[in-house]
């Protein structure tokens, strides 16, 4: 049975997100490491902002599956699966920097096929359903989202989140593309995913993402007319390294930079 997921839906949830996270951003709050090696942080914004967008999805729709970054995944009894990052990018959200989100993708039978990443703070929330990717901005206008036409690597701008995060097999590939462009910048997360859908940045690569960092975002980048994958051209649902690009002609040419030797 299909569903149909619009825009009230993920508005809905971005009111959810906005009440939840906002009462802690650019508060002094307790900071815990999921990761005994490194710096992997978590908040009780995190945790709150999950917990009522699952409660709420689980409403609306009992027989979804959920997954979540913070909770892990609820198997449901149907074909259609929820994907959950409370607050991506929450090394800046610790930091009181708004380029943080919430997304929330859905998946069908594997496929990513609508998602929202919103800003609470800025009160911005870019979206996906089947009529096409939007932006809803903090006076409430609706913006139709269209990629930009960068068919150059010598014209394009890059993001991705920080260098530190390419290793002795990823960092010489990702420094001959930010060789190849006019201009890179760093430390957005999906920000800067969501402003690939908007026009303004035309590429952007990342490493060892995992699914619910990504699948929020492939509706929103594909439904502008981008194209997103993993580096080997595999679906990004999957998570992995991925690279997306406003145009066929650009993601051809930085696909190449990245496996040439």
């Amino acid at each position: 049975m299909s569903i149909i997921i619009d825009s009230d839906f993920f508005l809905k949830l971005a009111r959810i997100a906005a009440r939840e996270s906002l009462p802690f951003f650019r508060k002094i709050l307790a900071v815990n490491s999921k990761n005994e090696t490194g710096f992997d942080p978590v908040t009780i914004a995190d945790i709150k902002t999950e917990q009522g967008l699952r409660d709420y999805i689980a409403k609306i729709f009992p027989d979804h599956g959920i997954c979540g970054e913070e909770e892990g995944m609820k198997r449901g009894n149907s074909q259609y699966l929820w994907m959950i990052d409370p607050i991506d990018g929450t090394r800046s959200f610790i930091s009181g920097i708004p380029v943080w989100g919430t997304l929330v993708g859905l998946l069908h039978n594997n496929h990513a096929i609508a998602g929202m990443m919103t800003q609470p703070f800025t009160q911005e929330v870019f979206y996906a359903t089947m009529k096409g990717s939007f932006f809803r901005h903090a006076d409430n206008s609706l913006q139709i989202l269209s990629v930009s036409n960068t068919v150059s690597l010598a014209d394009a701008t890059l993001f991705s989140t920080t260098p530190s995060l390419f290793d002795r097999t990823t960092g010489p590939a990702f420094r001959r593309l930010e060789k190849a462009v006019r201009l890179t910048r760093f430390g957005t997360d999906c920000y800067a995913f969501s402003m690939l859908a908007s026009g303004f940045v035309d590429i952007v690569v990342e490493v060892e993402m995992n699914p619910y960092d990504v699948v929020a975002l492939i509706p929103i980048i594909e439904k502008a007319g981008g194209i997103i994958t993993q580096w080997n051209g595999d679906q990004a649902e999957k998570g992995g390294n991925i690279i997306a690009a406003s145009t066929s002609q650009l993601y051809k040419a930085a696909l190449q930079k990245l496996h040439d030797k």
